[in-house]
């Protein structure tokens, strides 16, 4: 399944409309909170289903997508693997984020592009004795902006960014995860 079959074009947008909506998102959210502390909480969910070799079927709201592993770790390398899209969510949050700071601190840019790199050691995740904990040992991103601002305001973007991008505070941060196993 790739982009191309799905057709997932994204719309082209003017530096205008986008301000226009990253405001009206802004006065939303404010006037929202304002109205009520409980209303900031959000509970996001997501369901997956086992196919094929250890693939997943994984849906969330109105969104499905595949996820796979490479033929190495017993997939059909039909799709990115878990922690594939674990860095793919860090980077998409990033950009998010960028442009929500760089509307609000009135820093614009006019090209960004990141990439992530982790480093992984597969001996836990295979029951390997000796081997360091089962996730990331270490993530790098690379980020490449353009624009008319100088790379000091694109590191205090870059802070302001790192505060309030939610997926990054996952990678840094102990999340308490909890779970049950129902035989139904």
């Amino acid at each position: 399944m790739t982009a191309e079959t799905l057709d997932l074009t994204i719309p082209a947008i003017s530096d205008a409309e986008r301000a226009e909506r990253l405001s009206a998102a802004g006065a939303a959210w404010t006037q929202r909170i304002q109205s009520d502390v409980k209303k900031a909480e959000l509970t996001y969910r997501a369901t997956g289903v086992s196919e094929g070799s250890v693939a997943s079927r994984i849906t969330v709201g109105n969104h499905t997508f595949l996820v796979d592993e490479p033929q190495a770790l017993a997939g059909d390398d039909v799709a990115a693997s878990p922690v594939e899209y674990a860095l793919g969510a860090l980077i998409s949050c990033q950009i998010v984020v960028y442009r929500l700071y760089a509307h609000v601190l009135n820093i614009p840019f006019d090209a960004l592009e990141i990439t992530a790199e982790g480093d992984l050691d597969v001996r836990t995740l295979l029951g390997v004795k000796g081997g360091p904990r089962a996730g990331f040992t270490g993530v790098r991103l690379d980020i490449k902006i353009s624009g008319p601002e100088s790379l000091e305001r694109y590191e205090e973007l870059r802070k302001a960014v790192d505060v309030g991008c939610p997926a990054l505070d996952i990678f840094v941060n102990p999340v308490p995860v909890t779970g049950a196993v129902r035989k139904v």
